[in-house]
């Protein structure tokens, strides 16, 4: 590793906040790029247009998706500008790159039918860890909340009282989401009559501040939340593919059906442009499509002329 990639590395964890996981993700597409054009006998300073559209198209010769290019070049831009920025470079050639057009992909939700489903089913379970299971699927389709922020929030964070909960989101971002009535319930009675029964389970430490605790008393991981979500499926016999990201997917959608503002969702889920929120309005105008063709007398008949 070179010591600008490494002063850059550091300068997204250090001061802009990046998570391990992200920062990892920029070294590997920057040391790819690197790989790349090393191996063409170039140096830094020579990168040019010709080079980055040559990676490019290695990249999606070997099946690399237009998207994972998309996210590289992104990485890339960044670094360019880093080493612009600190003089390390002349100028940065990526500024008239244009990334690949990535196909539309809709996000994948549940209909309201389906939630209400999974929760009255899953409600009707009589095994010991129902009670903190009901209460992760209310708050994720109560709140949208990404998987890392659930598994993250304290019980401190939370206020019954105004039904809110302090979120720390991508970038250490903080924002504050409602919850619904429901959900209120459910978590109350998880947490009075249940999370202490779990934290006693852990004898390594007592004093465990996470919301959400696994099967051993401590905190709940992302991999773990994912595996419970498998296991409710199991339990209740509802195949729906569940993930989290399916209901903060699933959050979203029903809201702008409900005719919420596209900014308050927008704020809600915690994204930093409304353009990636934007994509909920194709999605709700897909399903109001597909109901026309299903229904309309018109759609469904072949026009014979």
């Amino acid at each position: 590793m070179t010591l600008e990639l490494k002063e850059f590395l550091e300068d997204l964890q250090y001061v802009y906040n990046y998570s391990e996981k992200t920062v990892d993700s920029y070294r590997r597409d920057i040391e790819k790029f690197y790989d790349f054009f090393l191996s063409e006998g170039s140096t830094i300073e020579e990168v040019d247009n010709i080079i980055i559209r040559n990676f490019l198209n290695k990249e999606l010769e070997e099946g690399i998706s237009a998207r994972s290019c998309s996210r590289r070049l992104s990485a890339l831009r960044h670094y360019f500008r880093f080493l612009k920025k600190k003089d390390y470079i002349k100028k940065n050639p990526f500024t008239t790159i244009k990334s690949p057009k990535n196909p539309i992909k809709y996000p994948d939700t549940l209909y309201l039918e389906d939630v209400e489903t999974l929760l009255s089913k899953n409600n009707e379970r009589t095994d010991y860890l129902k009670p903190r299971d009901q209460a992760i699927l209310e708050l994720l389709y109560a709140s949208g909340v990404r998987a890392s922020e659930l598994v993250n929030i304290d019980i401190n964070d939370v206020d019954f009282r105004t039904r809110t909960i302090r979120i720390i989101g991508k970038g250490n971002k903080e924002r504050i989401v409602p919850f619904s009535k429901s959900c209120k319930v459910v978590l109350e009675q998880y947490c009075d009559n249940f999370r202490d029964d779990l934290i006693k389970k852990n004898k390594d430490d007592f004093n465990v501040d996470s919301l959400f605790l696994n099967a051993n008393g401590k905190r709940l991981t992302v991999r773990g939340l994912e595996y419970i979500l498998k296991e409710i499926e199991a339990k209740t016999g509802l195949f729906l593919s569940l993930h989290p990201h399916k209901l903060r997917h699933t959050f979203a959608t029903h809201l702008l059906e409900g005719g919420a503002d596209l900014r308050v969702i927008q704020e809600l889920l915690g994204h930093e442009s409304l353009d990636t929120t934007q994509v909920y309005t194709h999605v709700t105008q897909e399903a109001l499509k597909n109901q026309f063709e299903a229904f309309h007398p018109k759609a469904k008949k072949k026009n014979k002329y």
